[in-house]
């Protein structure tokens, strides 16, 4: 004979069910990268999660290329990735909306060079490294452009940045564009030839983004602006509390147990941090600028030189489409 369940059991049973089911719905998986960057302090301590309510996945990955393969197959629905695999990705039909900069071209990505490769005319007959698709990899093939040199007259390689600092340790290349750790490691016994930064002003423009997939951010607009506003508490109290992130700070030891190296090692690379004010991001410079600039003609752009470089086959009329400022916008109104 079936047992009856008493109500006070089935209520709480039910509740379950539906908390569980509740929890299912707002679950997302965010993917970011190697690296100090100010909001990797909040995964680190659960606070983005805390603070927006969901159930977040964040998982890391070694370059926005990879980040992009996982969005593509569905594995993930925000991910924070460079300007050069965000331009490829977008021009091969993979639809992301950029929801808030995380960072311009600084120091932060650097060509590293050994000691005695001077000159651009030094840069003839060497190995060259970088991530494959990335922004490191953009700027790499650009400066060699911008110097006149042609693929027969030097060898780039695209390879992850853990297999770069292997084939620098065994003298496999002369020179490497990386970001941290692998910037910090190549920079022991090499010399900056040329900061991201640098290469930028020269005509390369770069800069770091969170994506959300069109459909993610159509269907959950209200987490993405709670997300980007969390987001940009960090890069706001960087640019305006340094003490707190500092080399003894609790910030710089979170950013540490995640990412790996000292605190004092995280301290000294958030300091290539390019912060981009919110007031900025939603400016016709970046997220707001439609076909005749920021974001868009960025992408463009590069999606230009990767055509050149046969990457990708094909560049978009309007890359507009690909920036949606609305949701740092929500920052700057409940100010």
């Amino acid at each position: 004979m079936r047992k009856l369940i008493p109500a006070a059991l089935f209520g709480i049973a039910l509740a379950s069910m539906f908390s569980a089911a509740h929890a299912d719905e707002k679950k997302v998986v965010i993917a970011y990268q190697t690296g100090a960057s100010p909001y990797v302090a909040g995964i680190a301590d659960g606070n983005i999660a805390k603070k927006t309510g969901w159930n977040i996945e964040f998982r890391r990955f070694n370059s926005g290329a990879d980040i992009f393969a996982a969005i593509a197959s569905g594995d993930v629905q925000i991910g924070d990735v460079g300007s050069s695999p965000f331009a490829a990705a977008v021009s091969r039909g993979i639809d992301v909306k950029a929801i808030y900069i995380t960072g311009g071209a600084g120091d932060g990505e650097a060509l590293i060079v050994r000691p005695e490769i001077k000159t651009p005319a030094d840069l003839k007959g060497k190995k060259f490294a970088a991530a494959p698709v990335s922004t490191d990899h953009y700027q790499l093939l650009a400066v060699l452009k911008q110097e006149g040199i042609s693929e027969k007259e030097t060898q780039v390689i695209a390879i992850p940045q853990p297999e770069i600092v292997a084939a620098w340790k065994r003298g496999d290349i002369d020179g490497a564009f990386v970001w941290d750790p692998a910037l910090s490691e190549l920079k022991k016994d090499g010399r900056v030839f040329l900061t991201s930064g640098q290469v930028a002003d020269r005509g390369a423009p770069v800069f770091g983004a969170f994506v959300a997939t069109g459909e993610f951010a159509a269907k959950n607009p209200e987490f993405v602006s709670d997300f980007v506003h969390v987001v940009d508490d960090y890069y706001t109290s960087y640019q305006n509390d340094k003490a707190a992130w500092g080399p003894d700070s609790e910030n710089a030891k979170l950013i540490a147990n995640l990412q790996g190296g000292t605190a004092a090692d995280n301290a000294e690379r958030l300091k290539a941090t390019v912060v981009v004010p919110i007031s900025e991001q939603i400016s016709s410079k970046w997220l707001g600028g439609g076909n005749e600039g920021g974001v868009a003609k960025v992408l463009k752009d590069t999606a230009g030189f990767l055509k050149d470089q046969r990457k990708i086959t094909a560049i978009k009329d309007s890359y507009a489409e690909f920036a949606d400022p609305k949701f740092a916008a929500t920052i700057v109104s409940s100010n």
